[in-house]
């Protein structure tokens, strides 16, 4: 192990001990400071999101389950403190990266995170701890969805959840590149938050009208691919609205519902229902593929691919800090940090 300062024997950590909605399965817990091997490094965490992926994860519902008691949290950021011996590693020795929590051991809500080398991005000088704490799961998703469309030459794209931090970049990269957007809301204030982006098509689910509205834009604007992160009846209700042939792609279940759709629709209007995961695509992708993509979506952190921060936390508020999130997401992320001043 190579170290650029010393490393405690223990740290704080938020543990989960059984997958449930429930608070009381979270708790704040002194855990040994884990020691890199080859092909690992450690990371001094400064920064770390609640995400929807996370809240799934706490349930159980998420496409990996660890073995428990386990510390939660998929993505973050931190200073590299420590590594193994081997060339990946010691590159990273010292910088600070956006890093993601490996499938099967220890997450990021916590003072230390143990992580493959390959997992963590370095950091360029104009990133800030926040931004980077939030590079990998919204913005790369929200570049890659923009990047199906883009490359599929569709000319327009449905979105639901549209005022959810990653529908508001995809707001952004629409209009950034031309392409025509129907977004999907559930609140009229949600509906004005983003015209005042620039966006035209904005359509509120639970306004009378709804699926009319919505199939005359789809048609109107021959809106052949919708990014669906609800799952349930939302998605059912805009497979109906879409145009023969169309493609709807899944990447969340905020309702945690299972996906509803009419036969009729797949049968005989060939439309097409596929699912989507940030993993699976960046698997594709060579390691130094992977880190050209996080450097172009570095450069648009503060711009195309911000995200609004609502509220900071400590660990040990780890309880109000998810109550706060999901009473309200749509007002900003909230932000667990290791060491608040």
């Amino acid at each position: 192990m190579k170290a650029i300062e010393p490393i405690p024997d223990t740290m704080q950590a938020v543990v989960l001990h059984a997958y449930s909605d429930a608070l009381d399965a979270l708790r704040l817990e002194t855990r040994p400071v884990p020691r890199p091997q080859r092909g690992q490094v450690l990371v001094k965490m400064t920064a770390a999101p609640i995400n929807p992926s996370d809240l799934m994860f706490l349930k159980g519902l998420y496409g990996v389950q660890k073995p428990l008691p386990v510390v939660p949290g998929w993505e973050g950021t931190g200073r590299v403190v420590a590594t193994g011996d081997d060339w990946l590693s010691r590159m990273l020795l010292g910088k600070r990266v956006a890093c993601a929590a490996p499938n099967q051991h220890d997450g990021t809500w916590a003072e230390y995170l143990l992580t493959a080398s390959a997992r963590c991005v370095p950091l360029s000088d104009s990133v800030d701890e926040e931004a980077g704490a939030m590079l990998i799961v919204n913005p790369l998703t929200a570049w890659a969805l923009m990047d199906i469309v883009r490359r599929g030459k569709h000319r327009a794209f449905v979105q639901t959840a549209a005022a959810s931090a990653l529908g508001r970049m995809l707001v952004r990269l629409s209009l950034h590149f031309g392409i025509e957007g129907i977004h999907i809301v559930r609140r009229e204030e949600q509906a004005e938050l983003l015209r005042s982006m620039g966006a035209r098509a904005v359509f509120n689910s639970a306004a009378a009208g709804f699926d009319d509205q919505l199939r005359a834009a789809c048609l109107q604007h021959n809106a052949t691919i919708a990014f669906e992160a609800v799952s349930g009846m939302t998605a059912a209700r805009v497979l109906r609205a879409m145009p023969d042939g169309a493609r709807l792609i899944l990447y969340g279940a905020l309702s945690e519902a299972p996906l509803m759709a009419d036969p009729r629709d797949l049968i005989f209007q060939r439309k097409r229902v596929e699912g989507f995961w940030l993993a699976d695509w960046l698997s594709k992708r060579s390691l130094w593929g992977q880190l050209r993509l996080a450097q172009q979506v570095q450069s648009a952190l503060g711009d195309l691919l911000r995200t609004e921060v609502a509220e900071r936390y400590p660990l040990r508020h780890i309880h109000r800090a998810l109550q706060d999130y999901q009473a309200s997401m749509t007002a900003g992320k909230r932000l667990l940090v290791m060491h608040p001043k």
